[in-house]
């Protein structure tokens, strides 16, 4: 049974994806168009690496966070980059600020040493875990995310 479920958009990953979409279907319009020779016409290659590029961008445009009855899990995008807190092993939770030079995405911070993962805004809930490893989750609801886990992890 789910306790908690919040999907967070990245609007502005999703602008970014529009663009580069229409960019790669510009430039494969323009190279269909091109008189035929040799080296006109499109490149597989080419084609495969834009469709990678958009479907990476495009799995940072969404985050979920759900917590069941063992587990808070997050998932970006369709679920490929995913990863899941066993409950029990959360030490704390406090909602924080990122700063803005913390960037978007999942990102490995040094000082202090730390995983985050958001894709949009600064608000987040920070983890510390019983083994002393910090992780940030990004929300645009942390009163409500820092709730939920200190209610189902006891805290």
């Amino acid at each position: 049974m789910e306790r908690y479920k919040h999907t967070q958009i990245g609007y502005l990953m999703l602008v970014i994806v529009l663009a580069l979409l229409v960019l790669f279907s510009w430039l494969q319009i323009t190279a269909r168009a091109e008189p035929p020779s040799v080296d006109s016409g499109t490149n597989f290659a080419i084609t495969a690496i834009m469709a990678l590029i958009l479907f990476i961008l495009a799995s940072f445009s969404v985050l979920a966070v759900i917590i069941d009855e063992q587990f808070l899990k997050i998932r970006f995008g369709w679920g490929i980059l995913r990863k899941k807190f066993p409950l029990i092993e959360i030490a704390s939770a406090k909602a924080v600020k990122n700063h803005w030079y913390y960037g978007w995405g999942i990102r490995l911070w040094f000082w202090p040493k730390m995983w985050i993962f958001n894709i949009s805004g600064f608000d987040a809930v920070e983890l510390t875990m019983k083994n002393g490893k910090t992780y940030r989750i990004g929300t645009n609801e942390p009163e409500k995310l820092e709730m939920v886990i200190r209610q189902v992890a006891h805290l």
